[in-house]
């Protein structure tokens, strides 16, 4: 995705009162669709998501991010979310996170603390610190305990 495209979508979405979490481009079912993942400290709701459609709808009419047809969804990522950026994981302070590691470790634990050098710090289900550098992670989400 073009880079000033993302921009626009950005302010567009802070025009609305909340921020950008991420954007997708997926394919299903021979259908092009754009997903804009929208955050806000207190929430989404449907108003809101309406709301930055209409904002971004015209952005896509003047840069096309997709040849042809193509449908536009706005949501919140929801409870259980992808990390991918620092950004994200600072978003995630307090979260519980499943982190998987490219040497194929997992960890699973509450998210404590993300530093701009990229280290993620989790107490573990033992209550142990784990220092995880961003680099080592392959992946990594939130999750919420369904049996609390």
């Amino acid at each position: 995705m073009e880079q000033e495209l993302e921009e626009s979508i950005k302010l567009a979405v802070e025009g609305c009162g909340v921020d950008l979490y991420d954007i997708q481009i997926a394919k299903e079912h021979k259908l092009n669709i754009l997903r804009v993942y929208i955050t806000s400290k207190d929430g989404v709701n449907l108003d809101q998501c309406a709301h930055a459609s209409r904002m971004i709808s015209p952005l896509l009419d003047i840069y096309e991010p997709m040849n042809g047809k193509y449908n536009l969804e706005v949501s919140s990522p929801g409870i259980e979310r992808k990390l991918k950026t620092l950004y994200h994981f600072s978003c995630s302070i307090g979260s519980n996170v499943k982190i998987k590691e490219y040497s194929s470790k997992v960890t699973k634990g509450k998210l404590l603390e993300v530093s701009e050098d990229g280290l993620v710090v989790i107490e573990d289900l033992d209550k142990n610190r784990v220092q995880i550098k961003f680099d080592d992670i392959l992946s990594a989400a939130t999750y919420y305990d369904w049996n609390k």
